[in-house]
C-alpha cells in the first residue's frame, strides 16, 4: 500500500484496523504455543518413543488459527502477497487504482464465495457434534471449523476497510 493510503485517516478504518491488529496481537500466541505442543511432540516420540496424536491434532488446529487470523493481520499491515512485477511499476495512482480492481473483482468475491459456502460446512459439523477419527484425539472439531467463516469475516471487514482508504485517498489527488 503507499505510503499515502496508509496514512490517509479515517476513524472508521483505524477503528477496525486497530480491532483486527488487536485480535491478530492475541491470535499471535498460538504460534508460541505451537511452538512449545511440536518440540513437546518430538521429545515424546523420539525422545521417549511414544508421540500423542492430541499433540498432534493440537498443532494443526493452532497453525490453522493461525494462517486464518493472520489473513485479516497481513491485510491490515499490507504485509499480503502482491504481484510485484506489475505493481512495481506503477505511479502511486495507478497502484491504487490496481488495488482497488484487485480488491473489488478477486479479493471481496473470494471472500463472500468462501464465507458463504462455509457456513453449511461448519454448521453440518456442529450438527452432528464432529470430532476427531482417532480415539484420544481431541473432540469438538466443529469449533477449529468455526473459525473459517470468523476469519473470512475478519478479512471482509479489513479489506473493506482498505476499499475506503483507498478510495479517500484517490479523491484526494482528484
Amino acid at each position: 500500500m503507499t505510503a499515502e493510503v496508509q496514512q490517509t485517516p479515517n476513524k472508521f478504518c483505524d477503528a477496525i484496523d486497530k480491532f483486527i491488529l488487536s485480535i491478530g496481537h492475541v491470535v499471535m500466541w498460538c504460534n508460541g504455543i505451537l511452538v512449545l505442543a511440536i518440540i513437546l511432540q518430538v521429545v515424546l516420540r523420539y525422545g521417549f518413543g511414544h508421540g500423542m496424536v492430541i499433540l498432534e491434532e493440537l498443532q494443526w488446529h493452532l497453525y490453522g488459527i493461525g494462517v486464518m487470523f493472520g489473513a485479516s493481520y497481513a491485510q491490515v499491515m499490507d504485509n499480503h502477497i502482491r504481484v510485484d512485477i506489475i505493481h512495481a511499476r506503477l505511479s502511486d495512482k495507478w497502484k491504487m487504482r490496481w488495488d482497488l480492481f484487485g480488491i473489488v473483482f478477486l479479493m471481496l468475491p473470494f471472500i463472500i464465495i468462501i464465507f458463504h459456502q462455509s457456513l453449511d460446512f461448519v454448521y453440518e459439523s456442529w450438527r452432528v457434534n464432529e470430532c476427531s477419527d482417532a480415539p484420544l484425539g481431541l473432540p469438538w472439531r466443529w469449533a477449529i471449523k468455526g473459525v473459517i467463516p470468523v476469519s473470512f469475516g475478519l478479512l471482509f471487514v479489513a479489506t473493506v476497510s482498505r476499499l475506503v482508504r483507498i478510495v479517500v485517498a484517490l479523491r484526494r489527488m482528484v
